[in-house]
């Protein structure tokens, strides 16, 4: 997660007294507001920034709203940068971005949905909208550049981008050059002219310079500010100004190492140590800098850099937190490197000691490891690893993994096995294999029992975890045969890493029932799954990984569904929400919504299943888990189909595909699956073809591919080929499986069958069956969904019948789906000749060319068709191809 995030960094910023009014450069930037794209490119100490903020004080709150971002090496990650420019857009007053907040999220493949939002909300903005990207060079990151190019290539006349950079970023500035939308400021317009030199060193920074030591000096800096600045001064209080002057006429390439040597020089030893000794902190904070430093007194040492314009910017309005200007910091580390590199490690060692202290575990490690403290930083590791795991912080576990070399985590298994936990957590297996048996070598070289202790040499900082590893080890060879789709060895490890799990370690015993659960539910054996999932549900509810027991729930909750039980998974989605808070909601909320839509629409209630997923947007997608962005998709998809718009639910189709994230739950519903029954509804016969050619009517049904087979069993329907044995090996495999709601399914699917052939008696029985699981399991879709084919058979029920009433009020739906009483069901089904009839009749054939095709006078042609106008109830050959479509007697035309 991102996690909360640093106001500073997107607060606009005011302009700074002192500096020299530069009304051509101003004047210029006023053509920001007519171009798409500017870029203030230039050396570092050329005023970007400066200059940026004189012009914006110009800029009228009715012209535009402006928003700013200083950015930083910690934005180089796509979710974290685009958060941060959503979070100034919402600060600068413009009233958008809460919908782009919200579909960002960690491990996101793409930004480009929120970045889209973002557009939609800045083109309905009634003025325009200027946004800084401060320090762009300092992110790298190729998403992030691409997300750019796209907000320029889409971007409504509203939004106006600037960029300031030391280097021209990685996109087509040619093209927009050629559009004419283009502003460029480089260093040479940066550059101080002579006039503004003598008004800045004679006026701010104080000097009396003659006219001619200020044109030497500003030919010597070739108009550079910062050298400047640093130049004057290295010249306050000093007698030999024109010496000075005459000494920097030296090599440009080292002004800056010069000049900060001439600026330490002259500071007091306790401010010079001061500064070498901070100059390791990206942050610094007065009890910070006691803590790095040795000594008491940083908050007013801070405070008296401020005032003497030593590069010291403030982070915050109160005065607390402030960083040096990158460029002083990089010289001041340098310098630091150079005269006392010994102190180096102890420093570094006292900024992560505070760090811990304070919280901040990540900026902890990370000095840590600046510092050459590896064992220090691995025990860090090991005992803030647990509440990583618990919030979730994948990309910052991933880094860890990354960061230690590999001598020191085989002699840490305890870290060891936590970083396996990390790299299964974002399904990255390559080395997880080796690091297990790493483990297991280390501590039990001799393969012998597992020692109570740790062997000598190896190092433990959580003990308890120490006697988990025997059962982490299995459960995470459970999870490798699951990725091999070995179910036998992954219920077997799963088994063993149950025994084997202490009797307080419910994370573990809940991580090996759930793999346990999962191997029973890719065979088909729900009922055993369902059991293994509620028991790690409650282990992990008593562990307090509130995001790992929502997930446990969509996996429970879905195999409850397809139990026939849409109750029982409703409540367990209700019961997990509830363990939310709703003012700081965890990862996985925005899943309990995806899920109780799906629910919601298999009882056919579209509109309680819209507002969850307008609820599951609004928390935004970084409160969902990894897969939720391609399950929130098909579930719109799902709703769309529902309402009659195929096209939007393709498209959401589309989109999941490319989001798909796929985790240890068996797909039982593949996206393409999904596809080609809309192309089937649709009448797109071809496109379900291409799909089907990897299934055949005579394949052994499995539980895995059942949705598959049902499909194949609708493309069959839909083109009156015989699907009769298809669908009876899968109602038999549902029946034996407990499976209803796949049953339910099935036997409408039967019940069509039999209607296609003529057969009556068996379809309306089968369908007796279907209606009497359905109704008490709230299954309502699969059964509406079938349209006016179904809408004939349930007409044709009795009164008398036991499932009469069912069927109305079934009927009752469709009407007001379709918006008038639903079709009537043929009482004299047509013939198989007639039916040929009744295509061609489709065709663009005359009645004398229809009767030669079917080799039959045109008399007994003649009589086919007013037997086929009487059945149908029509009086014209258009009107009988219309109803025989819409009564689903004939496909839809391919």
């Amino acid at each position: 997660m991102v996690g909360p995030l640093l106001e500073s960094k997107y607060r606009r910023p005011a302009r700074r007294p002192g500096t020299v009014a530069r009304a051509r450069l101003t004047g210029a930037l006023d053509g920001v507001l007519r171009a798409a794209l500017t870029v203030v490119s230039a050396p570092p100490g050329f005023g970007k920034s400066t200059l940026l903020a004189d012009w914006l004080a110009t800029v009228g709150e009715d012209v535009a709203a402006v928003a700013w971002l200083s950015l930083d090496e910690r934005d180089d990650d796509a979710v974290r940068f685009w958060t941060y420019v959503v979070a100034a857009i919402r600060a600068s007053g413009a009233g958008v971005g809460d919908g782009a907040l919200g579909l960002l999220a960690p491990g996101s493949p793409s930004a480009e949905p929120a970045l889209v939002a973002l557009l939609n909300d800045v083109g309905a903005m009634p003025r325009d909208l200027v946004l800084v990207l401060d320090d762009l060079h300092l992110v790298t990151a190729p998403e992030v550049h691409d997300g750019i190019a796209f907000l320029l290539e889409h971007r409504p006349p509203q939004l106006h981008l600037v960029l300031a950079t030391r280097v021209d970023p990685p996109l087509s500035l040619s093209r927009w050059r050629a559009r004419g939308e283009l502003l460029e400021l480089r260093s040479a317009d940066l550059r101080f002219t002579g006039q503004e030199a003598a008004t800045y060193l004679n006026g701010p920074m104080g000097l009396t310079l003659s006219a001619g030591d200020v044109a030497t000096l500003d030919g010597r800096a070739e108009g550079w500010i910062a050298a400047l600045q640093l130049a004057a001064l290295s010249m306050r209080g000093r007698d030999d100004v024109g010496a000075f002057i005459t000494r920097f006429a030296g090599d440009d390439r080292h002004v800056v190492d010069y000049l900060t040597e001439e600026v330490l020089a002259r500071q007091p030893p306790d401010v010079r140590d001061f500064l070498l000794d901070t100059s390791i902190l990206e942050r610094l904070t007065g009890p910070l800098c006691d803590a790095v430093t040795g000594r008491e007194g940083g908050r007013a040492m801070l405070a008296t850099l401020e005032r003497a314009n030593l590069f010291l910017v403030p982070l915050d309005d109160r005065r607390r937190w402030y960083r040096y200007h990158h460029l002083f910091a990089d010289v001041l580390r340098a310098h630091l490197a150079e005269e006392r590199a010994a102190s180096l490690p102890d420093l570094h060692r006292r900024a992560s000691r505070w760090l811990a202290e304070a919280g901040d575990l990540v900026a902890a490690v990370d000095h840590a490891l600046a510092g050459g403290h590896v064992d220090h930083a691995a025990d860090l590791m090991e005992r803030g690893t647990p509440a990583m795991r618990r919030e979730r912080r994948e990309a910052e576990l991933g880094r860890w993994v990354r960061s230690l070399p590999d001598e020191v985590v085989r002699v840490r298994p305890v870290l060891a096995m936590a970083f396996v936990g990390a790299l299964a957590q974002v399904s990255d297996f390559a080395t997880v294999e080796q690091r297990l048996g790493d483990v297991e070598h280390a501590v039990r070289p001799d393969g012998g029992a597992w020692p109570e202790e740790p062997p000598p040499g190896l190092v433990v900082v959580d003990e308890e975890g120490y006697r988990s590893i025997p059962a982490g080890l299995e459960v995470y060879r459970a999870a490798l045969a699951l990725r091999r789709g070995d179910l036998d060895a992954a219920a077997g490890h799963a088994r063993d890493g149950l025994a084997l799990a202490p009797a307080s370690d419910d994370l573990v015993r809940a991580a090996a029932g759930a793999l346990g659960g999962l191997a029973s539910w890719a065979r088909g054996d729900l009922v055993a799954a369902e059991a293994a999932y509620v028991a790690s549900v409650a282990g992990l509810h008593r562990a307090g990984f509130v995001a790992d027991v929502l997930g446990c729930c969509i996996a429970l909750g879905d195999i409850r569904r397809t139990l026939g039980r849409t109750g029982d998974a409703e409540r367990l989605y209700r019961w997990a929400l509830d363990l939310t808070d709703p003012a700081a909601p965890v990862r996985g909320t925005a899943d309990m919504h995806v899920a109780l839509a799906g629910v919601l629409l298999e009882r056919d209630d579209l509109t309680g299943a819209a507002g969850h997923l307008d609820a599951a947007r609004g928390l935004g997608e970084h409160r969902g888990l990894p897969q939720n962005p391609y399950r929130s998709r098909v579930a719109a998809a799902r709703l769309a189909e529902a309402r009659g718009d195929l096209d939007t639910a393709l498209a959401l189709l589309d989109e999941a595909e490319r989001l798909h994230d796929g985790d240890y739950s068996p797909e039982v519903a593949p996206v393409p699956a999904v596809r080609a029954r809309l192309r089937i509804r649709r009448g797109e016969l071809h496109d379900a073809e291409t799909w089907a050619r990897h299934l055949s009517p005579d394949d052994e049904p499995t539980y895995l591919r059942e949705y598959e087979h049902l499909t194949l069993a609708r493309l069959l329907l839909a083109r009156r080929d015989d699907a009769a044995g298809l669908l009876e090996r899968l109602r038999v495999a549902a029946e034996q499986g407990a499976r209803t709601g796949s049953l339910v399914e099935v036997l409408v699917l039967q019940a069509r069958a039999a209607q296609v052939r003529g057969d009556m008696p068996s379809a309306l029985g089968v369908l007796r069956r279907a209606l009497g699981l359905a109704e008490p399991a709230g299954l309502v879709r699969v059964i509406t969904e079938e349209g006016p084919p179904i809408a004939m058979l349930l007409r044709a029920l009795p009164k008398q019948d036991p499932a009469y009433g069912s069927a109305r009020r079934l009927l009752a739906r469709l009407e007001a789906t379709e918006g008038g009483p639903a079709p009537r069901s043929l009482v004299d089904p047509l013939s198989d000749r007639e039916l040929d009839v009744l295509r061609l009749l489709g065709s663009d054939l005359d009645g004398p060319d229809i009767a030669r095709e079917l080799s039959v006078s045109l008399n007994t042609m003649r009589t086919h068709t007013k037997a086929i106008y009487a059945k149908l109830g029509v009086g014209s050959r258009r009107a009988a191809v219309r109803r025989a479509h819409e009564l689903g007697v004939l496909p839809h035309r391919r």
